[in-house]
């Protein structure tokens, strides 16, 4: 099996069940002339994000790794009237994207973009009342999975989901001797999940558009 046919069958769900829209694709395109990486969620990775989020009932979402703001819109599309989403990005510049993103897609009442490293803005939303947040999504810097983890629980309720994306890393989360510090950042994330007892968790590995990845669903029972 070959990459350019995993690109094939996300097409072919794509064109079926997720469809072209308007703002998303637009999302894209600017992110792209603005030189951000291409390293958003794809099409039906961002759908999954939704209905994860709609099935959640969650009101209130936190996103640590804006990027251009593509799952940032999927994401908050999902919230009823009234729903939150606070995201955060160390990058001015992708932040600067994400916004004109977002306000062309007609959120810019939902959601509130942080610039700034993550773990300088994540104990300012916990002085500040933020929370508990019904979905954590975790898409940043993976060698800091371990810290937005600890802060994740700290800014959540029993009942709520965290979804972290890029766990498998192309199959390299096997590799106990890896000097990789994403790979290493994964798997004490993962490590660390396992380990708390107010956590069950599920990994799944992902192939597509996207190349070979995966995505971890935890939930908070306690």
């Amino acid at each position: 099996m070959t990459q350019a046919r995993w690109a094939e069958v996300d097409d072919y769900f794509n064109a079926l069940l997720v469809g072209s829209d308007e703002a998303l694709d637009a999302a894209v395109e600017a992110s792209e002339k603005a030189g951000l990486p291409a390293i958003q969620v794809a099409a039906n990775q961002g759908k999954l994000l939704n209905l994860l989020a709609r099935l959640q009932g969650a009101r209130t979402v936190l996103e640590i790794g804006t990027l251009g703001g593509y799952s940032t819109i999927w994401l908050a599309r999902a919230l009823p009237e009234g729903g939150r989403l606070v995201t955060l990005e160390a990058d001015p510049e992708c932040a600067e994207v994400a916004r004109r993103n977002i306000e062309r897609a007609g959120l810019a009442d939902v959601v509130e973009i942080r610039v700034g490293r993550a773990l300088d803005t994540l104990p300012e939303l916990a002085e500040q009342g933020y929370g508990p947040f019904d979905v954590v999504f975790i898409d940043a810097d993976k060698p800091s999975n371990p810290d937005y983890l600890a802060w994740s629980l700290k800014l959540t309720r029993p009942g709520s989901l965290i979804i972290a994306d890029n766990v498998v890393r192309d199959g390299e989360v096997v590799d106990a001797a890896s000097e990789d510090p994403k790979v290493r950042g994964v798997r004490r994330f993962t490590e660390l999940v396992a380990a708390e007892p107010t956590l069950t968790a599920t990994a799944l590995q992902t192939v597509g558009s996207k190349g070979y990845d995966g995505l971890m669903a935890i939930l908070v029972t306690g």
